[in-house]
């Protein structure tokens, strides 16, 4: 019985080109066999790894024994996105930003598209520091707008002013003076805990502006009288966050049943799973679904039949 050499080859295989490219890379493989006729391979069916490989698809085929192994390797190019994202989000502050998550928003959601396209670009203006503001935040909850403009504006006079609206000015005022001008006693204890926990250095300004969202949610809930929609509202008007979904809103709930003609409010996890196109710029979203459930400005000649 004629036995079969025992052969060896080793090949070497060049690193895949640039996406939508491909190389073909030829390695003759050389087989000794000095006291034999030369043997025929039957050629070996092509393989094909899985399209999921990162490097695309890969195809060996072997003809001869005699001749050179052909590989090839091409890469599937990348899917291209309609608008190029940054790779690190910026605050809402700027026209451009806002721009970009209009465009973003457009290609990602006809029918929200729909509703940008019918209102006006979204602004997002605030120069308070994170402590003013969630002071501020505090004093606004459930009341009236014109209310809590009172309240507040008696709140800064009794600080020295807006600019003295800090951790310590508001230690100092008791619970008797800050109800003097009509903050509630609840609303006091709460505004000394938030200026507690800026004074033994839990929190603070800086500390604020430098969380993700997920971290400044868990802090700032610790606050007594802090919960999930005042922390939601507070990364949207003060510091401009631009993935901030609200799910407890009443306001974006109805916006986002209307928008998708929903029979029911959307509850919490139902609204992430509707809202997540929307990402990176969800608070865009949010604050076009307070647009849409706004109700109709009367026009001028409406008020001057009616006046």
């Amino acid at each position: 019985m004629v036995k079969r050499a025992q052969t060896q080859s080793q090949t070497e295989i060049q690193p895949p080109s640039p996406p939508e490219s491909t190389e073909m890379a030829t390695v003759n493989v050389s087989k000794k066999s000095p006291n034999f006729s030369k043997i025929p391979f039957r050629a070996r069916k092509v393989r094909k790894l899985s399209s999921k490989s990162p490097i695309g698809e890969v195809s060996v085929s072997v003809l001869d024994s005699s001749k050179s192994v052909a590989i090839s390797i091409s890469e599937t190019p990348p899917l291209k996105l309609s608008t190029v994202l940054p790779k690190t989000l910026k605050p809402l502050t700027s026209k451009p930003e806002i721009e970009l998550a209009l465009d973003y928003l457009r290609s990602s959601d006809p029918l929200l598209a729909t509703l940008i396209d019918s209102h006006p670009a979204p602004e997002f203006k605030s120069d308070s520091l994170p402590f003013q503001s969630l002071s501020r935040s505090i004093i606004y909850q459930q009341l009236a707008s014109k209310a809590a403009n009172s309240i507040y504006a008696r709140f800064v006079t009794l600080c020295g002013g807006e600019s003295l609206v800090h951790p310590d000015s508001v230690s100092s005022l008791s619970a008797q003076k800050l109800r003097q001008v009509g903050v509630s006693g609840r609303k006091a204890s709460y505004l000394h805990d938030l200026a507690e926990k800026f004074s033994n250095g839990c929190l603070s300004d800086s500390s604020i502006l430098a969380m993700d969202d997920e971290s400044l949610l868990t802090m700032l809930t610790m606050v007594k009288g802090i919960g999930a929609w005042t922390v939601h509202m507070f990364m949207i008007f003060s510091l401009h966050r631009p993935d901030v979904l609200p799910v407890g809103d009443l306001g974006v709930r109805k916006g986002v049943q209307r928008l998708y003609g929903l029979k029911e409010l959307p509850r919490p996890l139902e609204m992430e799973k509707l809202c997540e196109k929307w990402k990176p710029y969800r608070t865009v979203g949010a604050w076009y679904m307070w647009r849409l459930m706004d109700p109709p400005k009367p026009k001028a000649e409406e008020i001057s039949s009616t006046s």
